[in-house]
């Protein structure tokens, strides 16, 4: 944890600057796992980024402790395979699938294949209501945004972009690619649900193929 900073960000709140996408996950699912067995102080919100954590709610008067013993922290290695997975099913038609295809190397009935068969998890949360940011993907797999953005994306969407995937809870501008969509996706997000996002820091995902292109 050398490389991590440690910052306040008001009189009851650290943030935590970690090296990475990968490293922000990990050190996020060690808090989880000692909030769990009753070793994290009091902290009310543990709010993840893409490379930074933050900790609110924190007394005052604790915070400078608090800080230090987080920068001194072993992080363990992220098991992505902790806890059940909420599956997601999909369409796997989207208008990107033969650029993804290309850019993959490989067939575009290959795409389906490859992507379900990958351990998802969502590294945080952001953009829209619901929407999770998904991490998995070998490097290899990574595809870059669309040049032109679309001014509006579907509801259900399923959408890659850099190191994520993601689902759109509800029609919006985007500029990922698509590559397919889940028929039912006001699961997504329901207000009257507790939580109201299916999918939340930490959780596993893994998407089912309900069909392809074709």
């Amino acid at each position: 944890m050398s490389a991590a900073r440690v910052l306040p960000a008001g009189p009851g709140a650290l943030l935590v600057e970690l090296p990475s996408g990968a490293a922000a996950e990990a050190f996020h699912a060690e808090l989880l796992r000692r909030r769990a067995d009753g070793t994290l102080p009091a902290v009310r919100e543990v709010v993840p980024g893409a490379t930074t954590v933050l900790l609110d709610g924190i007394e005052p008067r604790e915070a400078g402790a608090l800080a230090r013993r987080l920068a001194s922290w072993e992080i363990p290695p992220l098991r992505r395979d902790a806890g059940e997975a909420v599956e997601i099913p999909v369409v796997y038609d989207g208008p990107d699938l033969a650029d993804v295809a290309e850019a993959w190397g490989v067939a575009v009935a290959d795409v389906p294949r490859v992507h379900a068969r990958t351990e998802f998890r969502v590294a945080f949360c952001g953009f829209a209501p619901g929407f999770g940011y998904l991490t998995g993907l070998p490097e290899h797999l990574r595809v870059p945004r669309r040049a032109t953005p679309r001014t509006r994306v579907p509801a259900g969407a399923v959408a890659l972009a850099g190191p994520y995937t993601g689902v759109y809870p509800r029609p919006s501008p985007g500029g990922w690619q698509l590559i397919g969509r889940t028929p039912e996706p006001e699961v997504l997000w329901d207000p009257g649900r507790e939580p109201a996002a299916l999918l939340g820091p930490g959780s596993r995902v893994r998407f089912v193929a309900a069909g392809v292109a074709g």
